[in-house]
């Protein structure tokens, strides 16, 4: 059909600003984020959220990981990251708080292992500097596996602790005291 104006409505559309405006840019961006969330069933609560990653690239151009990190990520063949990953990696690594819930084999501990590795920066030799801990044997040995696998090549020495006496023989006698 045809649209009719009047001369005036014509005028008043050509002389408004094009320019849009910061509030707009902002409005726009907040849209295309919520889309890539809903996109990949990511739900979030909270306030002052960092956005989530659309690849692994994102991490050592925005967050400046380690490249040895990034190295043994794609050596692990991680190519694209899980929605787990996409949000909590951002959130931890702006050292916020996170409660993440996600199924069995959705990359929950490479969302955790990364930013923990990140904010260890690097090696030092002044004891235990980040403790993991696990409910269970198993998620423990999943645990130290992929953080051993992560960390190869950066000087992080990655241990798993399943009893203390276990860990007195390994560590020394003081070794509670010194840790």
């Amino acid at each position: 059909g045809i649209k009719w104006m009047s001369s005036l409505e014509a005028t008043f559309k050509d002389t408004t600003d094009k320019k849009p405006t910061a509030e707009k840019l902002e409005r726009l961006r907040r849209e295309k984020i919520n889309r890539f969330r809903n996109q990949h069933k990511i739900s979030v609560q909270g306030t002052d959220l960092p956005d989530p990653i659309a690849t692994f690239d994102q991490l050592q151009k925005e967050y400046n990981i380690h490249p040895k990190i990034m190295e043994n990520i794609q050596a692990a063949g991680f190519q694209v990251p899980t929605p787990i990953q996409m949000q909590a990696i951002p959130v931890m690594l702006h050292g916020r708080e996170l409660l993440a819930s996600a199924p069995t084999g959705s990359g929950k501990t490479l969302a955790f292992c990364i930013p923990l590795l990140a904010h260890l920066k690097q090696p030092r030799n002044k004891g235990f500097r980040a403790l993991i801990i696990s409910p269970t044997r198993e998620l423990a040995s999943q645990t130290h596996r992929e953080l051993v696998k992560l960390a190869e090549g950066t000087g992080f020495r990655i241990h798993s602790i399943h009893k203390a006496a276990e860990a007195a023989k390994k560590f020394g006698p003081k070794s509670s005291k010194k840790f």
